[in-house]
């Protein structure tokens, strides 16, 4: 039985203390793989020492957080897309990018033009984003209704919609990343994962941040994935090993990953 972190931040200084220790954790419960979303310009070198210590198992992204959008944003841009010109296939997918109008509006039109570009890199150099939407649901639809053109493909990382959000992301050819907030007792997503397609799901910690039942309150781990997954395949009322299986499977299409 294999897992594959979709989304998890063991860069982060968070884990300094006991990194090795955190990935053989996951390793030991069958998650071999983790996939690295970057945050903003501090974060790309942490990333990529981490990757370099384990190129077999750990795999970057590159892409601006909303959150880091602020006055120098078109200088960050500029820097990652050089580095994507420099160096294509290090990366695995352009993220972590997207709308997130919780904490700041004042800058909602920089994010809106800065997730534009991004998606235009991530489809000239056909790789999949990973997208973070607070606050801006209907928004961010309009923008991937608008930039699908057949080729951009992704995932909405820490899924929390409504069934009919799901839906919608889904035609529109994007899978959903189930974390941490499955175990959450008045988390309405179980009824939501209940009826939308397996193939369309994927796996995620979001470590530091959103660890699961019975961990919350405690630092996030990418060992904790296997509470989601338990979670996941009891409330679809499928075989734990099926849903590794077809959640894995998903990755792998998904990121492009080998098959390990």
């Amino acid at each position: 039985m294999q897992f594959i972190d979709t989304h998890t931040h063991l860069y982060l200084e968070d884990f300094d203390a006991d990194r090795n220790k955190v990935i053989e954790k996951a390793v030991a419960r069958g998650i071999n793989r983790f996939l690295l979303p970057n945050i903003d310009q501090s974060s790309i070198d942490p990333m990529l020492e981490l990757c370099k210590a384990f190129p077999d198992s750990c795999f970057p992204m590159l892409g601006l957080h909303p959150t880091s959008v602020k006055g120098d944003w078109k200088i960050q841009l500029n820097l990652f897309e050089k580095l994507l010109q420099e160096s294509p296939s290090t990366y695995i997918a352009i993220g972590e990018i997207g709308l997130d109008f919780y904490w700041d509006k004042s800058f909602s039109a920089q994010q809106i033009e800065a997730l534009r570009i991004q998606f235009d890199w991530a489809k000239n150099l056909h790789l999949p984003v990973a997208i973070h939407t607070r606050d801006a649901f209907p928004e961010m639809l309009a923008e991937i209704k608008e930039a699908q053109d057949g080729n951009l493909k992704g995932v909405l990382h820490c899924f929390m919609g409504s069934l009919e959000e799901a839906q919608k992301a889904i035609d529109l050819g994007f899978y959903l990343g189930i974390g941490g907030v499955l175990t959450y007792k008045k988390s309405d997503l179980p009824e939501v994962v209940k009826q939308v397609p397996p193939e369309r799901l994927i796996l995620e910690t979001d470590a530091p941040y959103l660890p699961p039942v019975p961990y919350r309150g405690k630092r996030n781990e990418s060992a904790f994935l296997f509470e989601t997954a338990v979670k996941l395949a009891a409330t679809r009322e499928m075989d734990l090993d099926t849903l590794a299986d077809i959640t894995t499977k998903n990755a792998i299409e998904l990121f492009n990953l080998l098959q390990s």
